[in-house]
């Protein structure tokens, strides 16, 4: 802790008149009484600012549960084929300090190249954008479940779970989070609207794309086309994919830098490192019903082929379960299909061996700079799995900058990456717009 400084009485002025006598013995006005008063009223004078903000930011968030459900309905009629297009938008008023934000639906495409719609939110900060617009920071989530209950957005704090947002925010970004496909989105019975798409990677990153194309359609957001990619988890897995697949999908947009925190980078080794406990059961609950339904037209894709029938038993409920508000339901759930969940070995058994492989990242190169932060006790996403993916992407001539933080897990490496992460983008992406 700062000492307090203390100021002495001041001599008189060269040649001016001493002090008078009735001033002595009381504080002078630089005294450490008088300064520790100033401060303590100014700190309480900034802490009831703080606090009032942060209450008219919980009633905001209550105030929009009330007709939460209804802004997520699928609109009747034909969803717009151009990629991208901004379907719906409503103003938030739980918004962080100094900041504006929207929930959005908009159109995208899914594997199959069939028109889609998906939620998200747009949050930038207050102030004025460079002439030439934001940068725009696409946020890739970690897994939250594939229910349309589990989307980020639909949260009561839509923003908590945008790791590293204020940073992003500092800067002058606008920041845009996509929930995914299958997430969000319902049919008017409360149904899911779409595929589910959990680790399919072309189609969360075209996810994560046709979220900036939307996020650019709401003036005050005064969107840019240079972007910055960043997720975590599945979020990484995104974050790559939409590197990749950019400059086919929206040659438009500019990547001027992709940031990933133990990202779900390799999904044979991820699945391989998982196949007798709990991580593997509930990570394949969500995956392995998605990629049955996205590529249903593939021999031997089916459910069948690769799960047991007590897991396929188990599966719609594991499914119907958002990831953190439920873990222990699914583990309780999942633990007995521990060691019977799988009848063989889909990282080496077909379909679904090519299946891992092609939701892989490291097909096709990046042309930006890469960010790759790992935890050392990340029990997930195993350190020697991400080392593996840096050492391909630096074989392929990727600039890329791998970061392994001491002591943090797999829950908490976005956030302990970020001191790192904005030295990074202080490097790479200048500041525009921020305070």
């Amino acid at each position: 802790m700062a000492e307090t400084p203390s100021n002495p009485p001041q001599e008189p002025p060269l040649g001016g008149p001493p002090k008078p006598p009735h001033t002595l013995g009381r504080a002078a006005s630089g005294s450490p009484k008088r300064i520790v008063a100033f401060v303590v009223t100014g700190a309480l004078a900034v802490a009831a600012v703080l606090l009032g903000a942060e209450v008219l930011r919980v009633s905001g968030d209550t105030i929009e549960q009330g007709d939460l459900a209804a802004f997520y309905v699928q609109p009747d009629g034909d969803i717009p084929t151009e990629p991208g297009t901004l379907v719906r938008s409503e103003q938030l008023f739980g918004t962080p300090i100094g900041s504006q934000a929207w929930r959005i639906l908009y159109s995208s495409t899914d594997l199959h190249g069939a028109p889609v719609l998906l939620s998200g939110v747009v949050v930038v900060p207050d102030g004025e954008a460079p002439a030439d617009g934001r940068t725009v920071l696409a946020w890739g989530h970690p897994t939250t479940g594939t229910d349309p209950s589990c989307a980020p957005s639909r949260a009561f704090d839509p923003f908590i779970g945008i790791e590293g947002m204020r940073l992003m925010l500092d800067r002058g970004y606008a920041v845009v989070a996509t929930d995914y496909l299958g997430m969000g989105v319902t049919t008017a019975d409360g149904a899911q609207a779409g595929q589910d798409s959990y680790l399919v990677g072309e189609t969360a990153a075209r996810s994560m794309l046709d979220s900036v194309r939307a996020a650019q359609q709401i003036d005050p957001v005064q969107a840019g086309d240079d972007v910055v990619l960043w997720g975590h988890s599945q979020g990484g897995q995104a974050a790559l994919f939409a590197a990749q697949e950019a400059p086919s999908y929206a040659p438009e947009l500019t990547i001027a830098a992709v940031a990933v925190a133990a990202p779900a980078a390799d999904l044979t080794r991820l699945m391989g490192s998982h196949l007798d406990d709990i991580s593997g059961v509930t990570i394949g609950s969500y995956a392995f019903p998605a990629f049955a339904e996205v590529y249903a037209s593939v021999p031997g894709a089916e459910l069948s082929s690769i799960l047991t029938p007590a897991a396929i038993d188990r599966a719609p409920q594991m499914n119907s379960l958002c990831l953190m508000s439920s873990l222990t339901e699914l583990h309780d759930i999942g633990q007995p299909l521990v060691g019977e969940f799988t009848l063989s070995d889909p990282t080496t058994a077909e379909p679904w061996a090519t299946l891992l492989r092609d939701n892989s990242a490291g097909s096709k190169g990046i042309d930006a700079p890469l960010f790759v932060a790992q935890g050392s006790a990340d029990e997930l996403v195993l350190p020697a799995d991400t080392a593996a993916f840096v050492a391909h992407e630096e074989s392929i001539g990727i600039e890329v900058h791998a970061v392994t933080v001491p002591g943090a897990s797999h829950g908490t490496i976005a956030y302990e990456a970020l001191p790192e992460l904005e030295r990074w983008l202080e490097w790479h992406v200048p500041t525009n717009g921020g305070p």
